[in-house]
């Protein structure tokens, strides 16, 4: 194996730590993940929107540009973004 299909097949690091920021403030607006400031949790449900529809317009722009563990990575943040969304907003509904 070359060392051009491994580097073809990992993910650019700068997209992976993008991709991990995001989905870890979208952990965060949910009320998944404490605040590192005040160690409380809050749900900011706009906010965890916002990141939700970031990644979409991610993975639809991207489209085509991406190597299949990126395409991965992205796939599995949205998914679990989506499900934890889902199940915040039900959670509280006036939000």
């Amino acid at each position: 194996m070359s060392d051009s299909s491994i580097e073809d097949e990992a993910p650019d690091p700068r997209f992976s730590s993008f991709v991990y920021f995001q989905a870890q403030n979208g952990g965060l607006f949910l009320g998944r993940i404490p605040n590192p400031a005040t160690g409380e949790t809050n749900v900011n449900m706009r906010a965890a929107r916002s990141v939700l529809d970031s990644l979409e317009m991610l993975e639809d722009k991207s489209k085509g540009n991406l190597n299949t563990a990126e395409t991965k990575l992205l796939s599995f943040a949205l998914e679990n973004l989506r499900k934890l969304f889902a199940e915040v907003s039900a959670e509280h509904p006036e939000s």
